[in-house]
């Protein structure tokens, strides 16, 4: 372990097996299954939703399969940042770090937004006291409580250890993975056959386009296995396991996603599907022929926000601390607690501004997480370059975990990531409007006055 922050301290090797699967699968299964099944089943089709899904988590695989390798070979907290700084150099060390760094900042804040609205569903009217509105959502102050609390109990969590986060991850997605497998039970329990047609949405033209839509919406589904090597040297296993782990994450991730699919299709008409805001909890209510399970689901969607939420906590914290630590940002950040073995002070920052999020209610944060999203497929980009530049200009560094002999796997994963990036164009599907740029734009002139400031050396390993 290393003794690089001054004060001769160090992460703490704990994570297990589990651990670690628990961390990147959670990080994947948030609440997106819970609201976006109905209009994956509308755009494709039953089958054309379970291919698009296939089709989306092997090109994710290539994606992972470059962050594998590396991982394996640099095991080091905060991941992207010191396989670019030695593939590329600091600037583009800078440059993934700080897209990373607002993918995860930005989910964070979102969760302490997701947390009540996904409440609202059980407790219809528990929303008292307006105190404004903000881009014509009115933010409640019960409804804001909520979300102070769980932002509360997440930095806590994580301040105090990652042991407390990682066990609190654990028994989260065990309750998720429950409250899956009674989604599947009940398709033998009241499942309809009738259900599962049509298998494509209309004309072959029609169906390929409905595909496609669900294809392009996979890879952000799929954002968070890179909390893997963010927490790199807090995993207690070979390196050539890491590695491994993180594909089965991806693999489980999609595996749950199409297990998802089938049970909502089987518990949902189509005329059914075209008239319900919730498609998934709606499925499950039908299932079993009660709306209590229903509630049951959607609890389950509150353990996913709470997993995705910690992960990310995991995963920022990280990231600010390896950037803090090479010089790009202030040092306080990159500080460990001489007790708790955890970036304290970088928790202490994201979980403000977790805190700070409720305020600006539902709409003003959708903002920022599609931001932070291009964010994340810039990181994507250039983890997949490094991977590249390093194949050719370092042959002989020692890969525990090596995706394929050649360099294809690393030429998909790039061509992949600005295959994304395109979508986030105007006038794409998942194009950004004046918002998101406005956020995009704030965050790469902040990123731009550290860079200028930062007088960072060659990477040393």
């Amino acid at each position: 372990m290393s003794e690089r922050n001054g004060g001769g301290e160090s992460f703490v090797r704990v994570l297990g097996r589990g651990d670690v699967l628990a961390l990147a699968f959670g990080a994947m299964i948030g609440f997106g299954w819970v609201v976006l099944t109905g209009s994956w089943l509308l755009d494709a089709g039953v089958l054309g939703a379970i291919l698009a899904f296939v089709i989306g988590g092997t090109l994710v695989v290539f994606v992972g399969l470059t962050y594998s390798e590396l991982v394996s070979a640099m095991p080091r907290v905060g991941g992207e940042h010191h396989y670019a700084w030695r593939a590329i150099g600091a600037k583009g060390a800078f440059v993934a770090s700080w897209g990373i760094a607002l993918g995860y900042v930005s989910v964070v804040a979102f969760e302490a937004v997701a947390l009540p609205t996904t409440l609202e569903y059980i407790l219809p009217d528990f929303k008292v006291g307006l105190i404004w509105t903000v881009a014509e959502y009115d933010v409640y102050l019960s409804w804001v409580a909520i979300g102070v609390v769980g932002a509360v109990a997440i930095t806590a969590l994580n301040y105090f250890g990652i042991r407390p986060s990682a066990i609190f991850q654990i028994i989260a997605v065990l309750f998720l993975l429950g409250v899956g497998a009674l989604l599947v039970f009940g398709i033998f329990f009241g499942g309809e056959a009738a259900n599962f047609q049509p298998l494509f949405a209309g004309s072959f033209s029609v169906s390929v386009a409905g595909i496609l839509a669900v294809v392009i919406a996979t890879p952000f589904l799929f954002v968070g296995f890179d909390v893997i090597p963010q927490s790199a040297e807090e995993i207690n296993l070979p390196y050539r396991q890491i590695g491994a782990i993180l594909i089965l994450s991806v693999i489980m991730a999609a595996a749950w996603y199409i297990l998802i699919i089938v049970g909502v299709a089987a518990g949902m008409s189509q005329p059914e599907l075209e008239s319900t805001s919730l498609a998934t909890a709606d499925a499950m209510g039908n299932l079993f022929g009660s709306a209590f399970f229903s509630n049951v689901l959607i609890l389950g969607g509150v353990a996913g926000i709470m997993t995705s939420w910690n992960s990310f906590m995991v995963g920022g914290s990280r990231i600010f601390y390896a950037m803090a630590e090479s010089g790009m940002l202030p040092a306080w950040l990159g500080r460990l607690h001489p007790r708790y073995k955890t970036p304290s002070n970088a928790i202490l920052l994201i979980g403000g501004l977790s805190v700070v999020a409720p305020f600006f209610g539902d709409s003003a944060l959708g903002w920022l997480v599609n931001a932070g999203g291009l964010g994340i497929v810039v990181a994507y980009f250039l983890v997949a370059l490094s991977f590249l530049f390093l194949r050719r200009n370092e042959p002989g560094m020692e890969r525990p975990f090596r995706a394929g002999r050649g360099p294809v796997i690393g030429i998909i994963a790039v061509v992949l990531s600005v295959g994304i990036g395109i979508q986030y164009l105007p006038g794409m599907p998942a194009g950004l409007g004046l918002p998101e740029w406005v956020i995009v734009g704030a965050w790469t002139v902040i990123g731009i006055i550290f860079l200028l400031r930062m007088d960072v050396p060659e990477y040393d390993g």
